[in-house]
Order: structure tokens, then C-alpha cells, then sequence
């Protein structure tokens, strides 16, 4: 009973992750952004995670 679905599988191709040095990361982000930065990385993530947090805050912004 382990058989495999016959249908197509579909090739997904990814550009890859653009590398900064830590003044283009402060140049790219924008006001909703943090730069993340540990002795192996710099990273640009949201200021809020998750969806509901970024809509709440959102609306206080624009209130």
C-alpha cells in the first residue's frame, strides 16, 4: 500500500537570499522592519510576526 501518487511533481525554483552588510540592511528596511544582527548573520525581519499583530498596529498607526 506505500505507492506513490502519479501525478507531476512541480520544480519550485527559489532566488536565492541577497546578502547585506549591515549599512544596506539599514539603507533597505522600512519603518515596519528590524535588522537582526548576530555574530553569524544580519537579518531583516518584521517588526511584528504575525499577521494580527501587524493589522492591530496597523490601525493604531493610521488612527
Amino acid at each position: 500500500t506505500n505507492v506513490r501518487a502519479s501525478g507531476t511533481d512541480e520544480a519550485l525554483t527559489l532566488t536565492p537570499a541577497v546578502k547585506f552588510t549591515l549599512e544596506q540592511a539599514l539603507e533597505f528596511i522600512q519603518d515596519d522592519e528590524l535588522v537582526e544582527v548576530t555574530p553569524k548573520a544580519i537579518r531583516i525581519r518584521k517588526r511584528y510576526l504575525t499577521e494580527s499583530e501587524r493589522k492591530r498596529h496597523g490601525r493604531k498607526k493610521n488612527a
